[in-house]
């Protein structure tokens, strides 16, 4: 049974040990959570995405400013050429009869044209060249020319996708602004998280070591005592317990070792090649979050609130679309120019005569069975819908900055508790040891402190994982950094680089 039980402790020591060992070929870097957070926005792929991400809503809205921007466009159609029979009809004797004929048209065009925003209209200039040849028995060649057409499209009483698009376009850049900065303060949470997952599996690979190497002392020390009958059998047995479980927590502590550095190491984009190891942060800042300026700062950068004006205002233009689907729908089109033909190039610039285009056309639905009534109905209600789950974001919004806050002012003094906890904890173990050795006190005690002192050191990691998570948490909602007192901003001109 004593041989079960050496044999039983090396393979646990000797199992421990290679886990928690780095490979001979890993490189050890030593980070901080400030280094950790810094390399997370640089080279994490989520921060990568957020950038992406990013440039396409800026060349989203670059593009929707482009649309307020004259355009010249060219058109040409060179050649287009037809042979073909086509009928004729023949006045002198009545008789219709087809003739083959070859005909070419090219055609050259620059066209100006600017959109008007408050009407939804278009103004144009266009400027035309058309060369005609006919080949064959009756052959010709005229040029006809639009030196200049100045003219307008200008819909009436119809829905105006431009005036919504000014409306709704800026709003969005800015919530891509700040969605990129939300994006950002997500990747700090998500680095807060993995750094001390990482950092309570460093500490409890330590603890796992020092448990160890404490129990198989003590059990030796035991078998002595057991040996000269001043400790009883079960006492022995209870030693023997304390070192079996030690061995099973070193090698989970190996394993879920690895799990959090590979987490971490992938988030940060480094391969198997590093090793990282942690320096847990010492102090935290003396900070105190008023809960007004909190709501205050979240309802000016929040991206959520400035999503909820975006869904109001889209709404809003999908119930107007379909009220003006309803009514009477027309079509402006006038152009005023001149033109000209003649069978040389310089002729068909001489002695211009005027052009004029005027149109107007419209719809209006007289009988559609309810349709677009339907559809205008639908886009009420759905704007009712809108609203009523926006007044209710808006109220659980408040709450969770409220909340956030109320959490991040208890934080520092949990920590404080928590190091303190941890010194005694530590201490009561020590004296608690050396009763033990001495026959003051039975396994069961020391047992029991040995355990408080696991759970103590592990309980101030966690109050400064929950003192830096809250603060994350609270510069995403609010985009504002507390320790400099001000909002959030990045070089978005350089983003897009």
């Amino acid at each position: 049974m004593k041989e079960f039980f050496r044999t039983t402790r090396v393979i646990f020591f000797i199992t421990g040990m290679l886990l928690a060992l780095p490979g001979a070929a890993q490189d050890t870097i030593h980070l901080t959570l400030d280094q950790v957070l810094q390399l997370a926005h640089d080279q994490s792929p989520q921060a990568i995405m957020a950038k992406h991400q990013f440039r396409a809503d800026y060349w989203s809205f670059r593009s929707f400013k482009a649309k307020y921007l004259p355009a010249l466009t060219m058109n040409a159609t060179i050649p287009d050429f037809s042979r073909a029979f086509e009928r004729e009809y023949d006045f002198n004797t009545g008789q219709e009869y087809y003739v083959e004929k070859y005909r070419n048209n090219s055609t050259l065009g620059l066209s100006l044209t600017q959109n008007i925003g408050p009407t939804g209209g278009t103004v144009f200039v266009n400027t035309q060249l058309t060369r005609f040849d006919e080949f064959g028995e009756r052959k010709n060649s005229q040029y006809i020319t639009t030196p200049v057409s100045i003219g307008i499209r200008q819909p009436l009483f119809n829905y105006n996708p431009l005036k919504w698009e000014k409306k709704i376009e800026p709003l969005k850049y800015e919530e891509a602004k700040k969605s990129f900065l939300d994006a950002i303060e997500r990747v700090n949470e998500r680095a807060v998280n993995l750094f001390f997952n990482l950092v309570l599996a460093q500490m409890n690979m330590e603890i796992a070591k020092m448990n160890y190497h404490n129990s198989d002392t003590l059990y030796r020390i035991a078998q002595g005592r057991y040996n000269i009958g001043t400790i009883a059998e079960d006492d022995l047995l209870q030693m023997q317990l304390s070192l079996l479980n030690a061995g099973t927590a070193l090698n989970q502590a190996g394993i879920d070792l690895q799990i959090r550095e590979y987490q971490l190491r992938s988030f940060l984009g480094y391969n198997d090649n590093v090793k990282i190891m942690l320096e847990v942060p010492s102090e935290i800042p003396k900070l105190s979050v008023n809960v007004s300026e909190a709501l205050a700062l979240a309802q000016k950068n929040n991206p959520d609130i400035l999503d909820f004006q975006r869904q109001l205002l889209e709404a809003q233009s999908n119930m107007i679309q379909a009220k003006r689907q309803r009514g009477v729908n027309a079509n402006l089109f006038a152009s005023f120019g001149y033109t000209q033909q003649a069978p040389s190039f310089p002729e068909a610039y001489q002695d211009l005569l005027n052009q004029q285009h005027v149109q107007l056309g419209f719809t209006l639905p007289i009988l559609d069975w309810g349709l677009n009534k339907g559809k205008y109905k639908l886009a009420q209600s759905n704007q009712e819908v809108v609203k009523t789950n926006i007044q209710q974001a808006k109220i659980d919004f408040d709450q969770e900055v409220i909340l956030n806050v109320a959490q991040f002012n208890l934080q520092d003094d949990q920590v404080m508790i928590a190091a303190k906890a941890d010194t005694i904890a530590q201490r009561r173990y020590k004296v608690t040891k050396q009763r033990f050795l001495i026959g003051k006190i039975s396994v069961l005690d020391l047992n029991v402190a040995d355990s408080e002192k696991d759970v103590a050191r592990r309980g101030y990691i966690s109050a400064l994982r929950q003192y830096w998570s809250y603060f994350y948490g609270l510069r995403r909602l609010t985009l504002h950094d507390f320790l400099s007192d001000q909002d959030l901003t990045e070089d978005f001109e350089k983003l897009v680089e």
